[in-house]
């Protein structure tokens, strides 16, 4: 069962905002930028008081990602990406991000945990 409700629409738009904000850090990373979209659509505190979908919380304005702002984004979702959203819109939830609102890379490596 869902843990947010979604659209078609929805799942490959969230599928292109996991892929352009995390491409680069590999599967996990990606499923974790999941996690922190869903969390924000599920929460209702903070910046994220007025979040219903998927789609207002892809195009936050102020405070949503940046990755909308970028060509890349607006790629058309591959099956390996679409996949990955609806893994996390079903509720799979992966540390550290299992109830994140942000999230960042700091400039040196992470460190082990």
């Amino acid at each position: 069962m869902a843990v947010i409700q979604s659209t078609e629409k929805g799942v490959q738009l969230l599928a292109r905002l996991m892929r352009a904000e995390a491409e680069g850090e590999g599967e996990l990373g990606m499923l974790m930028v999941g996690n922190t979209g869903v969390n924000r659509v599920l929460s209702n505190c903070l910046d994220f008081t007025q979040l219903r979908s998927i789609d207002d919380m892809v195009f936050q304005s102020p405070g949503g990602f940046e990755a909308t702002q970028k060509g890349y984004f607006y790629q058309r979702a591959r099956e390996k990406d679409i996949q990955l959203a609806q893994r996390v819109i079903q509720g799979e939830r992966f540390h550290p991000a299992t109830n994140s609102l942000w999230f960042f890379e700091p400039a040196e490596g992470c460190p082990a945990q």
